[in-house]
């Protein structure tokens, strides 16, 4: 977190936001009445205050039923199981673990409208340092490093996008008219819109790496955005880019701005504002900048007592026995999952459950075991390891303090080792680089098992251990052709091509005639 940048940026966005908070398709009222160009944007602060609004849409990211519940719950790495009477939600997340998703799943509605609430409120804002520019207020110089910024940032809401839904509507608008309703592009078309976006746009941005460009867009940023979109291009297009995914990595990895953290749980606790590691994070804070519930989603709820949280958990979230079991004793990366009997925040006192199940084995006090007894209905309260890889402060609230990171370096080192390897599984750079990545994860580093060669299934597995709750291990499955593969809970996935895709959500088809469902819904 880096509270001063927040602070500057939530205090005018109230502001600004009670100008522009219009529809995207409703310019009948006047929106410039309260702040006239002789009044803001003068500064390059006043610039920087005004991007607030495209960052604060950002926030859903961190939270339960949207985007990343369905992106983890879909994978190998994350299951909600229904807990007698609790986490039911209607079957959504049993359907959508099992890839039976379908139109009306509430949290693919939420992740639909979070991420185009972002994209308008970037075309919005883009419209805004655009008429400023026409009218001569402001000077096309002055405004284009920030209008490149916020069609960065579009172009990541777009990346995500085209990651999920595939075929979507491109708006790249704000002044529409009331009635638009904007037709479907293929998801090949969404992927060359986004490339294009980030070529023209990137290298506009500030190479700067320090508290100035925290928490926003700048060209490493840009980069990261395109070595990942490479990264999938066979996927998307059926064309594959690893030259062009590489030579994204490179730019990150040469510019030496970046370094592996020693304790690779520094870029995941409370205060990690000075990871030398992460290259984007969502900023959140607990008073500034709430929407990360972590501990709420997977801490029992007596749980509340071991961290002293001012809210009682929600016991929902817990990871997969097949999943913990990639991690061996000698990676400090196992200590992502919290396992194991429970005490309270004394390190004495055992955390009892008055609600436990007769039929559970372990008794009364809380112990989190790898072993899940079932799906649903009746899975046991204490049943699975739950996600301890963010660090949660003693006496933290629902909103955590810990900034997100959506790139880090460590993911860079393991992207361009594997664009490296699908061109020639024997390249030695590619095996390095993963070695390098597995070094910092030995408790012993004199006694730590390299690999000696690199194949898909370990070249995955490593990703798996790396990458654990940080909304890749989908897209990762789907790129090593695993994701319709049976694990646990879930059986080998039925009409497998349409179902990595999700679908168009009722609501936005109900809404938009020119919209198409995606194949298989």
């Amino acid at each position: 977190m880096r509270r001063n940048i927040l602070v500057t940026n939530i205090l005018l966005v109230g502001m600004f936001l009670a100008v522009f908070n219009q529809s995207c398709t409703n310019l009948d009222e006047e929106v410039y009445s309260d702040i006239t160009p002789d009044k803001f944007f003068k500064t390059d602060e006043e610039f920087i205050a005004a991007l607030g609004a495209a960052y604060t849409s950002l926030y859903f990211f961190g939270g339960h039923n949207s985007y990343m519940s369905v992106q983890e719950v879909m994978s190998d790495e994350i299951v909600i199981p229904q807990r007698g009477g609790d986490w039911y939600d209607g079957g959504q997340w049993l359907r959508t673990h099992r890839h039976e998703q379908n139109a009306a799943e509430e949290g693919i509605g939420n992740a639909w409208n979070n991420l185009y609430g972002g994209i308008n409120t970037c075309n919005r804002l883009i419209f805004q340092f655009e008429s400023l520019v026409a009218d001569g207020s402001v000077s096309q110089e002055a405004a284009d490093a920030f209008i490149a910024e916020l069609k960065t940032l579009r172009a990541l809401f777009y990346f995500w996008l085209l990651d999920t839904f595939g075929n979507v509507p491109i708006v790249d608008r704000f002044d529409v008219p009331a009635d638009f309703a904007p037709t479907q592009s293929s998801r090949a078309e969404v992927f060359a819109w986004v490339e294009q976006e980030l070529l023209e746009n990137v290298p506009k941005l500030s190479k700067a790496v320090d508290q100035t460009t925290y928490g926003r867009m700048h060209y490493y940023v840009g980069q990261a955005i395109l070595a990942k979109l490479y990264l999938n291009a066979e996927v998307y297009t059926g064309t594959a880019r690893w030259d062009d995914c590489i030579a994204a990595c490179n730019e990150i990895i040469n510019s030496g701005a970046y370094s592996l953290e020693n304790n690779f749980f520094d870029n995941f606790k409370t205060e990690n504002g000075n990871s030398k590691e992460n290259i984007f994070v969502i900023p959140y804070d607990e008073v500034f900048a709430g929407g990360f519930f972590l501990a709420q989603m997977t801490l029992h709820y007596g749980s509340q007592a071991t961290y002293n949280l001012q809210a009682q958990p929600w016991n929902g979230y817990c990871s997969l026995q097949e999943f913990y079991n990639k991690f061996e004793d000698w990676d400090v990366r196992k200590r992502s999952f919290i396992e194991g009997p429970q005490f309270a925040s004394d390190g004495v006192t055992p955390i009892l459950d008055p609600g436990v199940e007769p039929e559970d084995p372990d008794g009364p006090q809380v112990n989190f075991t790898p072993e899940i007894n079932e799906h649903f209905p009746n899975c046991l309260r204490q049943a699975g390891v739950r996600v301890g890889k963010f660090e949660f402060k003693l006496g933290a609230t629902p909103n955590l303090s810990n900034d997100f990171p959506i790139f880090r370096y460590a993911d860079i080192l393991l992207t361009k080792a594997e664009a490296l390897w699908r061109k020639n599984p024997n390249d030695a750079e590619a095996l390095a680089l993963v070695n390098q990545v597995r070094q910092r994860a030995c408790i012993d580093p004199n006694n730590c098992p390299l690999l000696t060669e690199l194949t898909a299934e370990e070249l995955l597995n490593e990703r798996a251990r790396e990458m654990f709750y940080e909304a890749w291990r989908r897209q990762d499955l789907i790129r090593f052709d695993k994701f319709c593969d049976e694990w646990d809970f879930k059986p080998v996935t039925q009409d497998c091509e349409n179902r990595k895709l999700w679908p168009i959500p009722s609501a936005q088809l109900n809404a938009n005639p020119n919209l198409v469902q995606n194949p298989g819904y």
